[in-house]
């Protein structure tokens, strides 16, 4: 199964929104751009987690005083 298309759409108020379409086209769910783009933010994707772990697993060497 992909990955969930999103439509955007207006609200009568003028608000960016975004719908989310099921495997079937049907709409799942409606929410606004505002929101929906604040959680994309908040997650990471594959390759900044994949890069976090690898900076977290080098060895840290000891700096040497003047």
């Amino acid at each position: 199964m992909g990955k969930a298309r999103r439509t955007t759409h207006r609200s009568r108020s003028g608000r960016k929104l975004y719908a989310v379409r099921g495997a079937d086209g049907r709409f799942k769910d409606i929410q606004t751009y505002e929101r929906a783009h604040r959680a994309d933010l908040a997650h990471r994707s594959k390759a900044e987690k994949k890069a976090k772990a690898k900076r977290n697993t080098r060895k840290k060497t000891a700096r040497r005083r003047k």
